[in-house]
């Protein structure tokens, strides 16, 4: 399984002819994504890697039955594209728009699936991201998809190229993953850390969480309150930026330490606090979840076997002791052997002793009966 795209997927380009759009296109065709349309405004009824291009995204939809986009238009005019997909699921890989545009979409997008349907659609996911991908399914972005295996980790995490590093860490240890989903980084984002935990939680095939978070804004702080509460699988997070100074930016717009908050140590603490280990390096992470995927799968064995003879009109009362195993039986010899050593011993002393003491003891005894 998966969260947001799957081999059901069905992917508009938005910026299809332009270069970023057209090398991405033919990067997620090649992984076996169904591209089934690009769209650019004039540039209707041509052609993009044999993907038919249309003019609008409404006519697109209409002609392909698209049910997500992807979006490579410049900054300035990528606002008007989140609107004009806000029906589909919704990709935005541009950087620098700004805050004021992205917050419109976001408000537009949110209207749309309504406050309190956090995994419906239609979802915005960036802008300013790198996509995400669901290995061996489909992949809608930017992300390297030969770095990527199945299996049961999940991954959200703000940075791209750190989300890139650990993944190919993951897969070397044959941790394999359901989604592997950057965020972005900039202050407004329209999925945040608390928006992908909620949808991995749902997802029955992911069985751990690994969370990447940086410097600036309280998107951690909140995102660990939110473990604390409602999530049950375990999380392994990280925190970039560590060693960034106060007032400096790193990468992206949101991450900035401002007013002595929003740092890393005040990320980890909060992390830890509740109860989410946390990797001091990125190579740490896999051993960290390999670790806690071995623990839940030993409970959830446990709990299975401890069902099956429930129902077996076995009952198992909480907390009692195992049987104690069989002592082996050349041990036992062992035992029995030296404890009949011990106990001729004992007996050789005290008929030596009678027998020094003479027959007068064994005579008086014998008078007084």
């Amino acid at each position: 399984m998966s969260i947001l795209i799957d081999k059901n997927t069905r992917l508009l380009v938005q910026g299809i002819t332009g270069r970023d759009g057209a090398f991405h296109a033919q990067q997620m065709i090649a992984y076996g994504t169904k591209v089934v349309g690009g769209v650019t405004p004039g540039k209707g009824g041509t052609e993009m890697h044999g993907v038919p291009v249309f003019d609008s995204v409404a006519e697109a939809v209409a002609a392909t039955k698209a049910n997500t986009s992807v979006i490579y238009v410049p900054a300035p005019f990528a606002a008007d594209a989140i609107h004009e997909a806000a029906d589909a699921g919704i990709v935005c890989i541009t950087e620098g728009l700004p805050v004021r545009d992205t917050l419109g979409a976001y408000h537009k997008v949110l209207g749309l699936r309504g406050a309190n349907n956090p995994l419906g659609r239609p979802r915005l996911v960036g802008p300013n991201c790198p996509g995400l991908i669901t290995p061996g399914q489909a992949k809608v972005g930017i992300l390297p998809g030969q770095i990527c295996i199945p299996g049961p980790v999940g991954v959200v995490s703000k940075s791209g190229t750190l989300t890139y590093e650990v993944v190919k860490q993951l897969t070397d240890q044959g941790l394999g993953q359901t989604t592997c989903l950057g965020i972005g980084g900039d202050p407004i984002i329209g999925t945040d850390f608390i928006d992908a935990l909620t949808l991995f939680e749902a997802d029955g095939k992911t069985e751990a969480i690994v969370l990447m978070g940086e410097i600036g804004g309280n998107a951690e702080e909140q995102a660990a309150q939110f473990i604390k509460r409602h999530v049950t699988k375990p999380v392994v997070a990280f925190v970039a930026g560590q060693t960034a100074p106060p007032g400096k930016r790193m990468g992206h717009a949101g991450a900035i330490i401002s007013g002595g908050t929003g740092t890393a140590a005040e990320k980890m603490a909060a992390f830890e606090a509740a109860g989410v280990p946390v990797a001091r390096i990125p190579s740490e992470i896999p051993g960290l979840i390999a670790e806690l995927l071995q623990r839940r799968r030993t409970r959830q064995k446990n709990g299975a076997a401890k069902k099956a003879a429930e129902s077996n009109g076995k009952p198992v009362r909480a907390g009692a002791k195992a049987a104690k195993a069989p002592k082996a039986p050349k041990a036992a010899a062992a035992r029995a052997l030296a404890n009949g050593r011990a106990g001729s011993a004992r007996t050789n002393k005290k008929a030596t002793a009678a027998a020094k003491a003479g027959g007068r003891a064994a005579n008086g005894k014998k008078k007084k009966r």
